[in-house]
C-alpha cells in the first residue's frame, strides 16, 4: 500500500488522475458487487457523485458538478478516456504547467455539467427525461481542445495513417459527438462539447494575450507533490530581476511556438526542444 502511495505522490498529474479515475472505477463496481449480494437496486457511489439531469436534484449535491468526471459506467468507457488522457495530457504538459493541466481537467468538467444541465431543463428532446452524467470525456475534451488550439499545425503519427495535424484530430472527435447526438447519450455528447467550448475559448484568447493562464482552483494541492509550505522572503531587486527573465523567457516560448504552428515540431533546434522540454516541467 505505501508502495502505491509512494508512486502516486512521485507521479505527474497526468498519472494522478488516471489513478484517481481508476480506483474510482473500482468502488463503484465494488458496490455494485456489494448491491447484487444484498439485493440493493442502488450504488451509494453513482447515487452521491454522478450527476443527475433534473435541477432540482442537483441542487441537494452541488457536488456532483465536479465529482462525476472521475466516474465510468463501463470498461471501455474508461479506457477510451484515460488513453486519450495519458497521451494528450503529456503532450500538455510539454507546453504548460502541471497545474495548469489540472485547471483545464476540472474547468472543463464543470463547463460539461452545466451545458448538460442547461440541456436537460430547457430542450424539448430532453423534457420529462431523467439520467444521470459519469466520465472524463468532458475534461479530457477541453484538454484536447485547449491544446489543439494552442499548436493546431502539431502533427501526430498514426500507423496506419501518417501525420495528421491536431486540429484535424480534434475536429473529427467534435464531428463525431455532434453527429451522434440523436443516436443515444445525447446528454452525454453535449457535456463533451461543452468542455471542449472550454478549452477552445479559454485558449483562443490566451493566444490573443487578453487572458492571463492563471486559472485559480481550490483542489491544486491535493494533487501537489509539495509536502510543506514555507516563507520565503525575496528582495526588491531579486522580484525585479526574476520578472524580466520571466518576461524574456516567455517571448522565447511565444517564438518556439509560433514556429511550431507554421513549420512542426520537427523544425525546431535541439536547444528550442530542450527549453520547451523545461518549461513544461515547471
Amino acid at each position: 500500500m505505501n508502495e502505491i502511495l509512494n508512486k502516486y505522490k512521485q507521479g505527474t498529474i497526468v498519472e494522478k488522475l488516471i489513478y484517481l479515475n481508476v480506483v474510482a472505477y473500482l468502488f463503484t463496481f465494488l458496490f455494485n458487487s456489494l448491491g447484487f449480494l444484498f439485493q440493493s437496486q442502488s450504488n451509494i457511489i453513482m447515487d452521491w457523485f454522478a450527476m443527475p439531469s433534473n435541477i432540482d436534484a442537483f441542487i441537494l449535491k452541488p457536488w456532483t458538478i465536479l465529482t462525476y468526471g472521475f466516474l465510468h459506467g463501463g470498461f471501455f468507457h474508461i479506457l477510451t478516456n484515460l488513453i486519450v488522457l495519458y497521451y494528450i495530457g503529456n503532450l500538455f504538459i510539454d507546453y504548460f504547467t502541471q497545474k495548469q493541466l489540472l485547471s483545464f481537467y476540472l474547468f472543463g468538467t464543470v463547463f460539461g455539467g452545466l451545458l448538460y444541465l442547461v440541456s436537460y431543463e430547457f430542450l424539448p428532446a430532453f423534457q420529462n427525461t431523467n439520467a444521470t452524467l459519469v466520465g472524463a470525456s468532458s475534461a479530457v475534451m477541453a484538454i484536447f481542445m485547449g491544446i489543439a488550439t494552442y499548436i493546431p499545425s502539431y502533427e501526430l503519427n498514426f500507423r496506419f495513417i501518417g501525420f495528421v495535424k491536431l486540429w484535424k484530430v480534434a475536429a473529427f472527435f467534435i464531428g463525431l459527438d455532434l453527429i451522434q447526438i440523436p443516436s443515444g447519450n445525447a446528454g452525454g455528447h453535449l457535456a463533451h462539447l461543452g468542455g471542449a467550448l472550454f478549452g477552445f475559448i479559454y485558449m483562443s484568447q490566451l493566444r490573443k494575450g487578453s487572458m492571463d493562464f492563471t486559472i485559480k482552483n481550490p483542489f491544486a494541492d491535493f494533487f501537489s507533490n509539495k509536502r510543506t509550505l514555507k516563507t520565503v522572503y525575496k528582495s526588491r531587486k531579486k522580484t525585479q530581476k526574476k520578472s524580466k527573465n520571466y518576461q524574456s523567457n516567455q517571448q522565447k516560448i511565444d517564438a518556439i511556438l509560433d514556429k511550431i504552428s507554421k513549420s512542426g515540431y520537427d523544425s525546431l533546434s535541439k536547444e528550442e526542444k530542450n527549453l520547451l522540454f523545461k518549461q513544461g516541467k515547471n
